[in-house]
């Protein structure tokens, strides 16, 4: 299968062409810089492809000949759905590494589309959101009736530009959770709960995290809140995020100041997921997930999807549907581990 690789020069981007060609895999690399593509291609070998994604046309040409893309290029808020579409008109299928809410629902959207025209769309293929979406499948299917999902993340090493300024855009619009069944728009921090992660149990925040909308496409649980660990200087900056001037001259600085972690950081960080699920009746499972730091499994889980890309169901999907709930745990590095129901 030939698969391309889309924003290739990206921090996350780097480190997955690169573990590809380590395991023998020879994706085309493609981005919309020439200046930046060309020695990333001549340093590993591979063809490369320049085009950007605000020409419907150049993108379908960028795709011809080409199986699957993996697509790296964020925000995704601005980038998935042009991609996603080519990706429709060319039968080409569809993987990407986004966490944000709005795109998850923007390609729900487009599921019958792709059904109809064969071509799977598989977004969140990353620690965005392949751990949490796992272990909210694990505990759907403990806690077939459960009614309302807790999950909470931490991680270790320190963001890439591209996941700081997604997150600094996903702050200003505020947090999010699922209530009903609905999403709705909540201040970040309106909710918090003590999750027992593995290493100590830690107070948590709600957030705009992606699980928000995949966790409801994977388990049907109506009641859905995402949390992690934020200071209270973090919190009340997200607020300020909504006066407008203020928050584009911090976007313009972060890819300034933000480099994303190096290689001694990457092997020495590590992540972990805290899951709850209840029911009507007060019936509580818990789980728990201990990994890697989340780019390498980021890298890890995109390389094993592109390899049963082609024997995933088309059409919009979750990676626990997709993959099954059991995948993350089949991650390098990766322990999962389920509670009692009680």
């Amino acid at each position: 299968m030939t698969w391309l690789l889309y924003g290739a020069t990206g921090y996350t981007g780097r480190l997955i062409a690169r573990r590809a060609t380590a395991r023998g895999e020879r994706p085309v690399l493609a981005g919309r810089s020439a200046a930046k593509l060309v020695p990333l291609a001549a340093e590993l070998g591979l063809e490369h492809r320049v085009f950007g994604l605000t020409d419907p046309a150049a993108v379908r040409r960028g795709l011809a000949g080409v199986d699957a893309v993996v697509h790296c290029a964020g925000p995704f808020a601005r980038t998935a759905v042009p991609m996603a579409t080519a990706c429709l008109d060319t039968g080409t299928r569809y993987v990407d590494i986004t966490g944000e809410i709005d795109v998850f629902e923007a390609l729900y959207a487009l599921g019958g589309r792709a059904r109809r025209a064969g071509v799977t769309l598989l977004p969140g293929a990353g620690f965005d959101v392949v751990p949490t979406d796992c272990v909210a499948a694990l505990l759907a299917a403990r806690l077939p009736d459960a009614t309302q999902l807790d999950l909470a993340f931490l991680v270790g090493g320190g963001p890439s530009p591209g996941t700081a300024r997604t997150a600094l855009e996903g702050a200003a619009e505020g947090g999010r959770i699922r209530a009903g069944g609905e999403i709705r728009t909540v201040p970040v921090g309106a909710r918090r709960v003590r999750a027992a992660f593995p290493s100590g149990a830690r107070t948590v925040v709600s957030v705009p995290w992606g699980d928000v909308s995949t966790a409801y496409h994977s388990t049907g649980i109506p009641d859905i809140t995402t949390y992690t660990v934020v200071p209270a200087p973090v919190l009340a900056a997200s607020r300020m995020l909504r006066v407008g001037p203020l928050r584009g001259a911090l976007s313009g600085a972060v890819g300034k100041l933000v480099r994303g972690p190096g290689e001694r950081a990457l092997s020495g960080a590590r992540s972990e997921v805290w899951g709850r699920a209840r029911d009507a009746a007060g019936n509580t499972v818990t789980a728990t997930l201990v990994g890697p730091n989340p780019y390498s499994m980021t890298a890890d889980s995109v390389l094993r999807i592109v390899e049963r890309l082609a024997e995933l169901p088309t059409g919009f999907q979750t990676p626990s549907r997709a993959l099954g709930a059991d995948f993350a745990g089949g991650l390098d590095g990766v322990t999962v581990t389920m509670e009692a129901l009680w």
